[in-house]
C-alpha cells in the first residue's frame, strides 16, 4: 500500500476492525518513512456476469432499483427495499463465491421479495423464472397459495397466530 503523503511503496497497520455492516475492513496504517497515518478500507469483491458476458461488481443499489420497479404501485416503503437489498447482498456473499451470474442474484432477491409483497413477488419472478404462458402465473399463485396460512390460522387483522409455547405463558 502506498503512501498517500509520500508515495512511500510500504505501510504498517496499525488498527484493524470491520465496518458496522461486517462487509468490509477498516485499516488505519502508518508510513514507515514520514510517519503519518492514513485509513484504508478493503473489502472482497464479489463480481455479476451479465446475460451478455460483460462483468461488473455487485450493485446493491442496483438490487434495489429492480426491485422497486416490481414493488411500484405497492404499499412498500424505501426502508423495506433497504433492508431487502442488504439481506440479498448477504445471501450472495455468503454463497462463498467470487462471481455470479444475474440469474443467481435476481433468484436470490425471491425468497425476500416474497416475504415482503406477494404482488411484487410475482411481477419479480415472471421475468426471473421466464414465465411464458398464462399456467406459469396459474402455478405460481397456486404455490403461493399452498404457502399461505388458512383464515383460521390467522388473527383477528389477518396476521398468522404464533402458537405460543406453554412454558411461555407460565
Amino acid at each position: 500500500m502506498h503512501c498517500p503523503f509520500c508515495r512511500h511503496p510500504d505501510s504498517r497497520v496499525v488498527d484493524s476492525r470491520t465496518t458496522d455492516d461486517g462487509t468490509s475492513i477498516r485499516r488505519r496504517r502508518q508510513c514507515p518513512d514520514c510517519s503519518r497515518r492514513f485509513t484504508t478500507v478493503e473489502t472482497a469483491s464479489l463480481m455479476v456476469i451479465k446475460r451478455s458476458g460483460v462483468t461488473e461488481p455487485f450493485s446493491r443499489t442496483k438490487v434495489i432499483s429492480g426491485v422497486r420497479k416490481a414493488c411500484q404501485g405497492r404499499p412498500v416503503t424505501e426502508d423495506a427495499l433497504a433492508k431487502l437489498g442488504q439481506r440479498v447482498e448477504e445471501a450472495v456473499r455468503a454463497t462463498g463465491s467470487a462471481e455470479l451470474t444475474t440469474h443467481d442474484v435476481g433468484l436470490a432477491i425471491l425468497g425476500p421479495l416474497q416475504e415482503l409483497d406477494l404482488v411484487a413477488y410475482l411481477r419479480f419472478a415472471s421475468v426471473y423464472k421466464a414465465f411464458d404462458t398464462l399456467e406459469d402465473f396459474e402455478a405460481a399463485i397456486a404455490e403461493l397459495r399452498e404457502r399461505r396460512p388458512r383464515p383460521e390460522e390467522c388473527g383477528p387483522a389477518g396476521t398468522p397466530q404464533v402458537p405460543v409455547p406453554a412454558s411461555a405463558s407460565d
